[in-house]
C-alpha cells in the first residue's frame, strides 16, 4: 500500500518536470544553497553558515526509499560574525579543526511522509563522532534552464556534547546550550 501511494503521490510531479523515473544523482549548487546553524551564548541567539558545503543526492523519486546522499561540510568555512568566533570554534575545545577538517553526513535510506516531503536516515559525523540522525526534508522539484532540479528544506536540532562539540570550558551547557539548529535549504541540479 505504502509503495502505491510513493508512486501516486509522486506520478504528477515526475509527469510537470518531465524527470526521468530513473535513478539520477543531482548536485548542490552552492550558489544559491545555505546551511545555516544556530547557537545561542549567554543568552544571547547567534548563527552561523557552514560554506562550500559538497553534496549529491542520488534518488529516484518514483522510488525514494533507496536514495543514496553524500554530503562533505568543510569547517574551516565556516562563515560567522568576528574573527575573534571564529577562532574558538576552530580550537580544539570546539571544532577543532586540525585535525578534523570536514564533517559529514551520509544517508541511504529515505521514507516518504507525504508528497512532498521524506526523511532521511543516515549518519552524521563530526570530530570523527558518528551518530544515526534521520533528516526530514520537504523537496520540491523545478525546472531551471529546461532541467529538473531539487529544492529541499531542513530543520534539525543536534546535540553538540554528543560530537564531542565543546569540551573543557565549552562543555558547560548553561552558556552554551546543548542543542544546535541545523537549517538546511538548498538546491540541486543534474
Amino acid at each position: 500500500m505504502r509503495k502505491l501511494f510513493t508512486k501516486t503521490a509522486l506520478a504528477p510531479l515526475v509527469l510537470l518536470t518531465g524527470v526521468s523515473a530513473q535513478a539520477a544523482v543531482f548536485n548542490l549548487d552552492p550558489a544559491e544553497s545555505t546551511v545555516i546553524f544556530k547557537y545561542s551564548y549567554e543568552g544571547t541567539p547567534y548563527q552561523g553558515e557552514f560554506k562550500n558545503v559538497e553534496a549529491n543526492f542520488d534518488i529516484d523519486i518514483t522510488n525514494p526509499g533507496g536514495c543514496n546522499f553524500s554530503v562533505t561540510i568543510p569547517i574551516g568555512d565556516i562563515a560567522v560574525d568576528g574573527a575573534e568566533t571564529k577562532d574558538y570554534l576552530m580550537d580544539l575545545e570546539m571544532f577543532d579543526v586540525d585535525q578534523f577538517p570536514t564533517a559529514s553526513f551520509q544517508a541511504t535510506k529515505c521514507s516518504l511522509l507525504s508528497v512532498n516531503s521524506f526523511t532521511a536516515e543516515g549518519s552524521l559525523t563530526i570530530r570523527n563522532q558518528t551518530h544515526p540522525i534521520a533528516f526530514p526534508f520537504t523537496l520540491d522539484i523545478e525546472m531551471n534552464d529546461g532541467q529538473p532540479r531539487f529544492h529541499l528544506t531542513s530543520e534539525v536540532t543536534i546535540k553538540r556534547l554528543d560530537f564531542g562539540v565543546g569540551q573543557g570550558y565549552w562543555a558547560n551547557t548553561s552558556t552554551i546550550p546543548n542543542d544546535v539548529i541545523i537549517q538546511v535549504d538548498v538546491y540541486a541540479g543534474q
